[in-house]
């Protein structure tokens, strides 16, 4: 006897699977989050001060929802910045003679000089409301994020392999499929881990853009950052755990909700695929892949983004065509080159004017000694970071199972904010009467030496597996492994990673110089305390004086040593 399937029970079945109810359940509790770390942008400033920050560790999960919403807005914005602003600088020449170099002193001010400089223009687009203090947050995450990325993905393209050039221009791709097609995947598997590094990053400097004291104005969002330098204030070693508690388990969280679905998804994109390897596993993209109720919600704009890559947008004309009016006419590079010059002698004559103001030249003689000392500290601590992580890294990045097990721990360890450190350094440095001008300098890597590391692991796992299986099969070990295969590989990666820790570094400087636990208070001589003691005073004057410095050795070291090292890299060991 044929026994039938009652309609009800078919018909579920048929729409509906368990795959379906896992991706309603994962999208209605995002929906959850978002409501309920948004719920209080519209409210009164005056509100911040009826219901200050405390110490109660049941406010935490409130504190980290706020915090991780902002962290999120905030990557979404670097998104769009990196795939905007790189993108130019990398494939436009006159462009990027000015984009780049732009970028290094964007890396290198301060997030403290971001807010003190900008905090006053947030606040005055929603006057009164909580919405203006999130935005003047947000802005300094993004600061502690965009850069990162924009340097990966402008050296992903400028490495793309030549096979991938010729076959675009083979299929006459236009610019802009090509970006989406060629450009973007090529670039997206380390694109994703530094979104890794700068998401994690972000956390080092949350105690900034959360508790903000810059002259008269004092703002403090509520969130894990103001939480933890309330903290630190009262001297509270069992609050300080809570919120060590609270980042490992928010980072656990976005590690397998949105990096582990990224990197699974991004596996595709790699340039080679090694035969026999597993690819990385993540549940929730398996939810949402195999989740029919999720295909149809979003195959229109599957349909949508399918046409707009499809559209004919307007054409760039041939290359040689469109150095011919240029090569006729110098006269056009010569005006683009007076109109960058010209822009860039105005921003130096507005600085001079704003410093010259109340500064001697004793003070600015004093913040040049005190960059000298900071960057003494910086260039011992990245030579030693990469002489422990780049054997690290290079061993991560070739054993893909290890890099799924890495990847959480680094995260971790990479949003380790220094300042939880402050009880154990301070309490150490007075006990045993240690200078601070030494041993307050490994604080300063603390969080930017995982560039390093995320940069190497990226370009190891680039390694084609052609060349490691060439090096078996002809017996390349030991030193001349190294010298042939790994080192050359990984050199790009590494010198974007070492740009981005160098600038994050100096960056890092203005918390790591200066610690407090309590009341003791130690202080380094540098660069960092510099700029942190003016900026409590609110002397706008001396603060932009240490920025400007500050930028003005970030761009030297960069044009002088780094620039010149990474052409090099991408001359000379350029994949295809």
């Amino acid at each position: 006897m044929r026994l039938s399937v009652p309609i009800s029970v078919g018909g579920w079945g048929r729409f509906f699977s368990r795959w379906d109810v896992l991706a309603v359940l994962l999208i209605l509790g995002l929906l959850v989050f978002l409501a309920e770390a948004s719920r209080h942008l519209l409210q009164p400033l005056s509100e911040l001060q009826r219901r200050p920050v405390s110490l109660d560790p049941a406010n935490l999960p409130e504190y980290a929802a706020r915090t991780t919403l902002r962290m999120l807005i905030a990557m979404a914005l670097s998104l769009i910045f990196t795939f905007t602003y790189a993108t130019l600088a990398a494939k436009n020449k006159r462009a990027e003679r000015l984009l780049v170099p732009l970028l290094d002193i964007l890396q290198s001010v301060p997030i403290l000089g971001f807010i003190s400089i900008t905090v006053v223009f947030f606040m005055a687009l929603a006057p009164g409301r909580v919405l203006g203090a999130e935005f003047a947050a947000i802005f300094a995450i993004f600061t502690s994020q965009a850069w990162n990325m924009a340097f990966s993905f402008y050296q992903s393209l400028r490495t793309v392999p030549t096979e991938l050039v010729e076959a675009s221009r083979n299929f006459r791709l236009s610019p802009w499929m090509s970006f989406w097609r060629v450009d973007v995947p090529f670039a997206m598997p380390q694109l994703i881990w530094n979104m890794m590094m700068s998401m994690s990053g972000s956390w080092f400097f949350v105690v900034a853009s959360e508790a903000i004291s810059v002259g008269n104005t004092t703002i403090t969002l509520p969130g894990v950052g103001s939480y933890i330098a309330l903290a630190i204030e009262h001297r509270d070693l069992t609050a300080v755990g809570y919120a060590i508690a609270t980042m490992l388990i928010v980072i656990l969280i976005y590690d397998q909700l949105l990096f582990r679905t990224l990197v699974a998804w991004a596996d595709r994109f790699r340039f080679e695929q090694e035969p026999g390897a597993l690819p990385p596993h993540s549940w929730v993209f398996d939810v949402l892949r195999r989740s029919r109720l999720i295909d149809r919600v979003t195959r229109p704009f599957a349909v949508l983004w399918r046409r707009l890559l499809l559209a004919r947008w307007p054409e760039r004309a041939d290359p040689a065509k469109r150095e011919a009016p240029a090569s006729r006419h110098p006269w056009i590079k010569f005006q683009w080159t007076a109109i960058v010059a010209g822009l860039a002698a105005f921003a130096l004559w507005q600085v001079g004017h704003f410093i010259t103001q109340d500064i001697t030249l004793a003070d600015v003689a004093t913040a040049l000694l005190l960059g000298l000392a900071t960057l003494s500290r910086i260039v011992v601590l990245i030579a030693l970071a990469s002489v422990i992580w780049v054997p690290i890294g290079v061993w991560v990045g070739t054993r893909p199972q290890v890099a799924n097990l890495v990847q959480p721990v680094a995260q971790f360890l990479a949003a380790f904010p220094a300042n939880l450190l402050f009880p154990i350094v301070v309490s150490a440095i007075v006990a045993l009467k240690l200078d601070p001008d030494i041993w307050l300098s490994p604080l300063m890597i603390l969080g930017t030496q995982w560039y390093i590391l995320f940069n190497v692991v990226a370009g190891a796992g680039a390694i084609p597996a052609e060349l490691r299986a060439a090096a078996v099969n002809f017996r390349v070990r030991g030193w001349l492994w190294w010298r042939r295969i790994a080192l050359p590989a990984v050199l790009p990666y590494y010198v974007t990673g070492a740009i981005t820790a160098s600038g994050g570094s100096w960056n890092a400087s203005i918390v790591a110089e200066v610690a407090s636990w309590g009341n003791e208070h130690l202080e380094a001589h540098g660069l960092g305390a510099y700029i942190a003691k003016e900026t409590e005073a609110g002397d706008f004057h001396r603060i932009v004086l240490g920025i400007a410095v500050m930028s003005l050795f970030v761009v030297v070291i960069n044009r002088t040593f780094w620039r010149p090292l990474y052409l090099y890299a991408e001359r000379k060991f350029r994949l295809g």
